[in-house]
């Protein structure tokens, strides 16, 4: 049990400390240096070379810049990495504005029906606290992206292109923030009060039309039909005229995401076992967000799978982690900080989950695997954040990082053997907002 730090117990420490003949080397090199620059390891390099026995062909990477959009980015990557195969377009790109732009509209539609349905629940409710947080927020989930495509379909980057609103989102996301908030209140008041279904329908419906106000004039108004023009890498030019974003997305692409199922490994939780997070729904009627929690074993398995079939996959990380952002390597022993201090510094993956210290942090695009002997050593990543990180933008990633710090893959369903898809037509066992996968 822990005492009050007397003189006599703080001169102890200092005693204790003086005995280590190295400290006085390591205290500059530390502190001149920083901790990661001091415990950095120089070999990575040799471990994160960057050849790959299966490489998919795909073009330049994408640029999320100052937003928290990847989730839609890696999502219209493998979109768009078919696209460019199939029509033989390598760098066309879908817009990630079209997208965002429905994302705010729905978004703030499901929050005021979440805010009503919690109503009677005091503001101090970890579910209410968790709603007000940060409705505005830019993060989310492939299956969020899976919905805002199935219903809105999707454009060319060229028919709706980026703004300085959605390459920097900080200012819209306090505004976007502080009017759901306000909004989110009042709608409270008038249910503790009584109001009737018609009053309440009547208030979302102005609420909603000041939300889209404020997305129109921040991102543009998505079209409702398009052109469609390119050249392909043969030089041949095609074209075809007012196209809906449902019909591009209908007639151009063979993907049906209802196919497609989140693979996760969460060992802080009983495995092989279907979960939903339905307070993180972003439309109403849409895809439900689920998870197929497995060990990570078969998550490899089934990645490896779908790169071999020719198709790249969205996953979702922890990317901050053992990173090393301009060289583009993700490595879990690049800095062995622990080691420098001589502590034990080491966690399980369930561990990190249970304490915070592990979340979801990010998606990006798996687009190769370098397999040894049938065993994966080290993966191909697209990222998006632009081509000046990495090697223009794609990263390199150790078989260690993987299975420390990626929690989930989408993946077709058909790669899951029968015991697992079986899994998939189970009732899902909700997970709080707050679950480390959200």
């Amino acid at each position: 049990m822990a005492t009050e730090l007397t003189k006599t117990a703080l001169a102890a420490l200092r005693a204790k400390q003086a005995e280590h003949q190295l400290a006085p080397v390591l205290t500059r090199a530390i502190t001149k240096n920083g901790i990661k620059a001091t415990s950095y390891d120089n070999q990575a390099a040799t471990r994160l070379d960057r050849t790959f026995s299966i490489d998919l062909p795909t073009g330049k990477v994408s640029n999320q810049k100052h937003s928290g959009r990847c989730w839609e980015f890696s999502l219209l990557n493998t979109l768009r990495h078919k696209f460019a195969t199939k029509y033989h377009v390598k760098d066309f790109e879908l817009s990630e504005n079209y997208l965002f732009f429905w994302d705010k509209i729905e978004r703030a539609n499901i929050f005021y029906r979440n805010v009503e349905q919690t109503a009677r629940q005091p503001i101090s409710d970890r579910l209410v606290q968790f709603l007000f947080d940060n409705p505005g927020e830019d993060g989310g989930q492939w299956a969020m992206a899976a919905s805002l495509v199935q219903k809105y379909g999707v454009v060319p980057a060229s028919a709706m292109p980026e703004t300085f609103n959605t390459t920097n989102t900080t200012d819209f996301q306090a505004v976007m923030s502080r009017k759901l908030r306000k909004d989110g209140l009042k709608l409270r008041q008038l249910v503790m009060n009584g109001a009737d279904e018609a009053e309440l329908q009547s208030l979302e419906k102005s609420m909603l039309q000041e939300v889209y106000r404020i997305a129109v004039y921040s991102f543009g108004e998505p079209p409702t039909t398009f052109d469609l023009a390119y050249r392909d890498d043969d030089k041949n030019y095609h074209r075809t005229a007012q196209l809906t974003p449902q019909a591009f997305y209908q007639n151009y692409f063979e993907t049906d995401l209802d196919d497609y199922v989140v693979v996760t490994n969460s060992p802080d939780k009983p495995l092989n076992q279907l979960y939903s997070l339905p307070d993180e729904d972003n439309v109403i009627g849409g895809r439900p967000i689920e998870f197929l929690n497995v060990d990570m074993g078969v998550l490899t398995d089934v990645a490896v799978q779908q790169l071999k079939s020719g198709e790249t996959i969205w996953f979702g990380n922890d990317v901050l982690q053992q990173m090393d952002r301009k060289a583009g390597y993700l490595d879990a022993h690049l800095y062995e900080t622990a080691k420098l201090f001589g502590i034990n510094g080491h966690l399980t993956k369930a561990q990190r989950l249970q304490t915070g210290e592990g979340e979801v942090s990010h998606a990006m695009t798996l687009t190769g695997v370098d397999i040894v002997a049938d065993t994966p050593t080290k993966w191909k990543v697209e990222n998006s954040w632009g081509s000046e990180n990495g090697d223009k933008g794609y990263f390199v990633m150790t078989q260690d990082w993987f299975d420390d710090y990626v929690y989930e893959v989408v993946v077709h369903k058909h790669f899951l053997a029968p015991e697992f898809q079986a899994l998939l037509k189970e009732p899902a066992r909700r997970l709080p907002a707050w679950d480390p996968l959200h």
